[in-house]
């Protein structure tokens, strides 16, 4: 165990190009997928916030529950539309990154979206008279909001992307595990450790250990320096 795990962190240490490789990709698929969850869930929490239609509270419920959302069963979704036989199949997107960005962006999506209205919602309570005399109503008031509230938007993203990084199921399913291609640190842990390759498995851990920390000591700095500035 010590002789992997000192493997482990030079492969980190020396910048092992296999290693990094998988690390960018990672990356570079999660980010994609946060960001493109930002986009649609911002506005979407948003305007469940502020909104008031038929049908507003059950929608509230469903995202909610979404938000625990099996990965596993998000990947059979997205490998049944990407697959030849299915409604997109003729991009042939299956295997391959855009693939598992589809696929995450779909997990992560409800968290950020469900995290912005509860947010959105509790500032719409204490600015509503506020707002409504200004004659900001309906999608003014929650863009109004939304940009108020930015920084503490900021931990809705990174649980966001905290899931991405995390997730093993779905980019299993939709991308194959494909060395070179489409083989991300999660899938790479699984696989390593299933074939008793530990010092790779946990040279993967240490990085994304870290990356969980950082991304919560932004989020920790970001409010700090927030409430510094705006009280």
């Amino acid at each position: 165990m010590l002789a992997a795990t000192s493997e482990g962190l030079r492969l980190v240490a020396t910048l092992d190009l296999r290693l990094w490789e998988i690390v960018v990709l990672s990356l570079a698929v999660s980010l994609s997928a946060v960001l493109l969850a930002t986009l649609l869930g911002l506005p979407l929490g948003a305007a469940l916030a502020v909104g008031r239609f038929p049908g507003r509270r059950a929608l509230i419920v469903l995202l909610n529950a979404l938000m625990g959302l099996p990965p596993v069963v998000v990947g059979l979704l997205v490998y049944l539309l990407l697959s030849r036989a299915g409604p997109l199949g003729e991009f042939g997107l299956l295997f391959t990154p855009p693939a598992m960005v589809v696929a995450q962006t779909i997990l992560v999506l409800p968290i950020i979206a469900a995290l912005c209205r509860q947010a959105v919602e509790d500032a719409w309570v204490e600015y509503e008279e506020q707002l409504r005399s200004l004659g900001a109503h309906g999608l003014r008031a929650a863009l109004t909001l939304l940009w108020d509230i930015r920084f503490s938007l900021v931990t809705a993203v990174l649980a966001g992307l905290g899931r991405a990084l995390a997730e093993v199921g779905a980019v299993i399913i939709v991308g194959g595990n494909i060395d070179g291609v489409t083989r991300v640190m999660t899938t790479t842990i699984a696989l390593e450790t299933s074939k008793g390759d530990l010092p790779l498995a946990l040279s993967l851990g240490f990085i994304l250990i870290a990356l969980v920390i950082l991304l919560n000591a932004v989020a920790h700095l970001i409010k700090e320096a927030a409430q510094r500035r705006y009280g």
